[in-house]
């Protein structure tokens, strides 16, 4: 199977591309929702909490792990390849959603100012300047943190005057800048997307997350056959939580655009 995980909903934006471009494998996906949100969480705890994610992921079948959270992939994703991976599933794979994202900045810029909005755990680590740089050392990267959002989306506030002067409150700065080109630091805030992209102004492309993420999947499995094999094929999705809330169950319903059946995860 391939496994998914997020920190609460956000990730359901990554599930529906994926279900969208790769519809034949059979997907597990975990959202954190006891936990939520983990912007405002240590390193070490945020470690914690994905490594617990990816070993249930793993012993349920996956093969293939996307850390679809920025927060977790800026923060963990790393420790979890090098030290985690080697000693206990080192056949298997796990993949973030940093590197995508930067890649597609650097296609896309012309100015080279490239915006970047997310939690504070994600911004304070700098993954996506250093990822940035590491493509394209002249551009100029402005970032900002949100920590209200992802609280707010949760909640499904997603129409409410004040998750909208959030979005205001959080582009300001980086409309100053006169950035060409905004990454949704996480994957929660492309529930928003339209809005971002409307306020963020005409000169300024908003990366599609979920798409560029799933066309990165595609490529990689091509590359890597000898993984993609070993995935299960099929429609039989399962979508797992830590707490089973009424927003989550609504929203993603209707952000999948299909009815699903939740599980609750059992320590």
């Amino acid at each position: 199977m391939l496994g998914i995980f997020d920190s609460g909903l956000g990730g359901l934006t990554i599930t529906k591309e994926i279900l969208s471009q790769l519809p034949k494998y059979q997907i597990i996906y975990f959202g954190d929702t006891a936990r939520t949100p983990y912007g405002s969480r240590s390193p070490e705890v945020i470690y914690s909490f994905t490594q617990e994610a990816v070993d249930f992921l793993f012993k349920k079948g996956a093969e293939l792990i996307i850390i679809a959270c920025a927060t977790a992939s800026s923060s963990a994703l790393r420790r979890i390849q090098q030290e985690y991976l080697p000693k206990n599933y080192p056949q298997k794979r796990v993949l973030g959603v940093i590197r995508p994202l930067a890649e597609e900045a650097v296609k896309i810029t012309k100015n080279k100012k490239i915006g970047v909005v997310g939690t504070r755990a994600t911004i304070n680590s700098g993954a996506f300047i250093r990822e940035i740089k590491k493509l394209l050392p002249s551009a100029e990267v402005y970032q900002n943190s949100c920590p209200l959002l992802v609280p707010l989306i949760e909640e499904g506030w997603l129409k409410k005057p004040e998750t909208k002067m959030l979005v205001r409150k959080c582009l300001a700065p980086l409309k100053m800048k006169q950035i060409d080109t905004l990454i949704l630091g996480c994957t929660h805030y492309p529930l928003l997307y339209k809005y971002f992209s409307r306020k963020s102004g005409r000169n300024c492309q908003v990366i599609p997350t979920g798409k560029v993420v799933a066309c990165s999947l595609a490529n990689y499995l091509k590359r890597h056959p000898e993984i993609e094999k070993k995935i299960k094929k099929g429609d039989n999705h399962q979508f797992f939580v830590s707490d089973i809330t009424p927003h989550f169950r609504e929203i993603a319903s209707k952000w999948l655009e299909r009815k699903i059946k939740l599980k609750l995860l059992k320590n």
